[in-house]
């Protein structure tokens, strides 16, 4: 829901004056945003990116322009002769003024984009849990936190979704395929029953688990041996996050959130490929 709040912040701020809709049409060779990346202009503000540097500049120049009565004809860019950018690609964007009566279609855009995030699922709200739920707010993807003590979940960081439940493993087979699932939880024999309920499906982009390469190890002879199936096994990430030093728990959610976004983005490229 972040991006829809920026949003409405950005459409209360224009008020009744129209903005800007800048769009990448074409992306040819290195560039710093794909097709489809938008950002919004109004004469004061901004919102989202289009890839920053030179060809954002002279993209919220034109806008501007755009609003001022100027023409809204798409501008083809080559970034490196140019505008000297260095990654040397092609960018095509357009501009669309939108009038105040057509800010209900942005809102709608961004909902939907805002419903295409993926969801990543964190059983345990202790220490390291909220602190990788407050890294992954700021990422696109929408947050749940499970939890069977009340006065843990409720230190949740604001904008993750709760649920308090007695079995947290139930709750695994109706997760959304291609969601992430990271296993944090204070209780071995649970985090046991959450990770076995997980490896038995095909479509999640990543299975982790807090731990050890010796607790990795545990699970694995204990799974084997109540009937798992060990050719699954290799789908479980344990330890999750890099082996460094530091082992606070923003530092442990630092390195682990960008894993997750790596399983997530390496997830949505497969399936495009299979769809293609």
């Amino acid at each position: 829901m972040a991006r829809l709040d920026a949003y409405r912040d950005f459409a209360a701020h224009s008020g009744a004056s129209a903005f800007v809709l800048i769009r990448v049409i074409e992306a040819k060779g290195s560039t710093p945003r794909d097709n489809d990346a938008w950002m919004l202009v109004s004469k004061t503000a901004g919102l989202g990116t289009i890839g920053g540097g030179r060809l954002e500049l002279e993209a919220i120049d034109r806008a501007r322009a755009v609003l001022a009565g100027g023409s809204a004809e798409p501008m083809a860019l080559p970034l490196g002769p140019a505008i000297g950018q260095c990654c040397g690609g092609h960018v095509t964007l357009s501009f669309e003024v939108i009038p105040p009566a057509r800010f209900g279609e942005i809102e709608a855009m961004v909902k939907a984009e805002d419903a295409s995030d993926p969801d990543v699922w964190l059983f345990g709200g202790g220490h390291v849990g909220r602190a990788l739920a407050s890294a992954l707010l700021l990422l696109p993807v929408r947050v749940h936190v499970v939890e069977t003590r009340q006065d843990e979940l409720g230190l949740t960081p604001e904008g993750a979704e709760q649920h308090l439940t007695a079995l947290p493993e139930s709750l695994v087979s109706s997760i959304a395929p291609g969601s992430a699932v990271i296993v944090l939880t204070h209780d071995h024999a649970l985090d046991f029953l959450i990770v076995s309920a997980a490896l038995a499906r095909d479509d999640l982009a990543q299975v982790g688990m807090i731990g050890s390469d010796t607790k990795r190890a545990t699970f694995g002879h204990q799974y084997v041996r109540e009937g798992g199936d060990k050719s699954r096994l290799p789908k479980l990430i344990c330890p999750i996050g890099r082996k460094i030093a530091d082992k606070r728990p923003e530092v442990i959610a630092a390195t682990v959130a960008a894993d997750i976004i790596a399983a997530l983005a390496e997830w949505q490229a497969g399936k495009l490929q299979a769809l293609s």
